[in-house]
């Protein structure tokens, strides 16, 4: 009995060995086929998110027809500039848009705010001038379908950013009671989403008032404000 019962042990091991080692190789495989479509595929989907950015710039400042990529750091906005350090991607940017001959026409300003199922990332037009919105367009956005998916595919709620005042602040009101400048109409059944890109663009020019400012002063742009009217 001994005898047999080191046979069957002998049997045994090698069977676990194997089954074990298989597994780890298909782990090892796993790994190294999930890693390298990740360093595909994520180069693609930074320059398709780019080209979005871009097209939605000039969606957004009608009168663009060229801008510069400005970056936040240490409180001031400054150029982008191309392979250098400053492309730390965890700093805010934005976008200064200019006219046919030069001129300064306005911000194109990127920003996020939680909605009712994930994140809202869109862009918007700024006239700094005449502190309205301009432009508007939704980015991403994971919002119900049929309902809070209407903040970018509702043709009503998208005419609530065209010459939307910012000062002061932007509130919602129910559809059909708008009386001021700076007033949107939310989605019936979807006022999370309303009040969430409300909120969201609220946040953001007080966010960038300050830095815009100190931008505009700095590079001569104050007096050219307007100049285009």
């Amino acid at each position: 009995m001994t005898k047999v019962a080191d046979i069957e042990n002998k049997e045994v091991e090698p069977s676990s060995f194997k089954l074990i080692f298989a597994l780890a190789i298909a782990g090892l495989l796993s790994g190294i086929i999930l890693v390298a479509t990740y360093l595909y595929t994520d180069p693609l989907i930074i320059a398709n998110r780019e080209k979005a950015i871009q097209r939605a710039i000039f969606q957004v400042l009608p009168d663009c027809s060229n801008y510069e990529t400005l970056i936040f750091k240490d409180g001031k906005l400054i150029k982008k500039e191309e392979g250098s350090q400053q492309q730390d991607k965890d700093s805010p940017l934005i976008y200064a848009g200019y006219g046919d001959e030069n001129e300064f026409v306005g911000f194109a300003i990127p920003g996020s705010e939680p909605g009712f199922q994930d994140l809202i990332s869109v862009i918007y037009g700024y006239d700094v001038n005449s502190e309205i919105i301009m432009g508007f367009e939704v980015l991403e956005s994971k919002e119900t379908p049929g309902l809070g998916d209407k903040i970018f595919k509702d043709a009503d709620f998208q005419t609530n950013f065209n010459q939307l005042s910012v000062k002061p602040q932007i509130v919602t009101v129910k559809k059909g009671e708008k009386t001021q400048e700076n007033q949107v109409e939310a989605i019936t059944g979807a006022t999370i989403s309303s009040k969430a890109v409300v909120k969201l663009l609220n946040n953001s020019v007080e966010f960038w008032d300050k830095a815009i400012e100190e931008y505009l002063v700095d590079n001569n742009l104050k007096n050219t404000l307007g100049s285009n009217d």
